[in-house]
């Protein structure tokens, strides 16, 4: 009803095909960040699954309409956790999957993804040129192509999430709209937070890329929670989706130089932006040093090993304090797919 492109009955009927080992995953709140960050900070963490990051949720949607479909074979373009979600749920249902990426992505990423079954390409460039080329393949061979964030599946997959989290916020309904709210939309499994304790309107910070988490996220909860602030985070040395928030239209940028390899994109797809524009409430960009910083304090702090992209909420907080003080904040730690080399390097 808010004019995008989700459906709120679809999302919820996708929780019926997801494997559910990618559901339900932890809820809780983290003291140990709440006096280093200042706000009563909440941790959504989307690693505790085979694949190690949110994308299992799209790709088991899609996996689902391909096993059931004349054609089982698929491809796309990843950074690396698309490719091993996608092969992680083809695998499962005899699906051949092909994974194009840049031969620049996280070696231990493109190694799992051969480890799962599917075919590998790899090209002589960044995530764009990966893109094309699987467009490509798909057109050649006559096989589905999946477009992250543009595909249904994967923003609805990852929407799930949002209904895992509106629990979570019930305690900071404005006091008029607590008795309409509408009930939780699962009910199928562990809930997480105690309602926190912090004070003012409660926000989301979501890691920016493509937009499939941001906008899927961002649809149900200003549906289902809509006093729930939606900030999207990017790094400056990524960020065309952000700028192209902001101008209402489509930036592309020539390069990208950010160490969190899963939100480096350069060409924001237009349908997708569109649905941005309408659930989320702003989007800002964090420096590389704050990644880092925010690398280390979910290591010391909450005992997370994760990969950049799963620390822009953190980074958000520490370059705007005031923003977030004294209020309920919820990350979503949304991979762990890490290089140990350039992991121990930043830590």
């Amino acid at each position: 009803m808010l004019g995008t492109r989700l459906d709120l009955e679809r999302i919820r009927a996708a929780r019926q095909v997801i494997d559910p080992v990618f559901l339900d995953s932890p809820l809780y709140r983290c003291e140990a960040l709440d006096p280093v960050l200042g706000c009563a900070i909440s941790i959504k963490l989307e690693t505790a699954n085979p694949v190690r990051s949110f994308k299992g949720r799209g790709t088991e949607v899609v996996a689902d309409q391909l096993s059931r479909g004349t054609s089982h074979a698929v491809v796309c373009a990843s950074a690396g956790n698309l490719g091993q979600a996608l092969a992680w749920s083809g695998r499962h249902r005899d699906l051949a999957v092909t994974v194009v990426a840049s031969r620049y992505a996280t070696p231990a990423k493109l190694d799992r993804i051969r480890a799962l079954g599917a075919t590998l390409e790899l090209v002589d460039g960044d995530h764009e040129l990966a893109r094309d080329r699987a467009a490509a393949i798909a057109q050649h061979n006559g096989i589905r192509l999946l477009e992250d964030s543009l595909d249904l599946e994967t923003c609805e997959g990852a929407a799930t999430i949002a209904l895992e989290l509106v629990d979570s916020f019930r305690p900071y309904a404005p006091h008029e709209s607590r008795a309409v709210l509408p009930p939780q939309a699962h009910l199928s499994g562990r809930s997480g937070g105690d309602g926190g304790t912090g004070s003012g309107q409660p926000v989301v910070l979501i890691a920016l890329g493509g937009g499939a988490m941001a906008t899927g996220i961002g649809y149900v909860l200003k549906t289902l929670a809509p006093y729930v602030e939606v900030i999207c985070v990017q790094p400056h040395g990524a960020p065309a989706m952000t700028r192209s928030w902001h101008q209402r239209r489509v930036i592309t940028t020539d390069s990208t130089d950010t160490i969190a390899d899963g939100v480096a994109g350069r060409r924001p797809i237009p349908e997708v932006l569109d649905d941005l524009l309408i659930v989320a409430d702003d989007a800002v960009l964090v420096q590389e040093s704050s990644i880092i910083t925010g690398l280390r304090l979910l290591l010391d702090h909450a005992g997370l090993v994760v990969e950049p992209s799963a620390a822009l909420g953190i980074a958000a907080i520490l370059e705007d304090p005031a923003r977030f003080a004294g209020r309920p904040v919820t990350t979503i730690i949304c991979g762990s797919n890490v290089d140990s080399d350039k992991y121990r390097s930043w830590i």
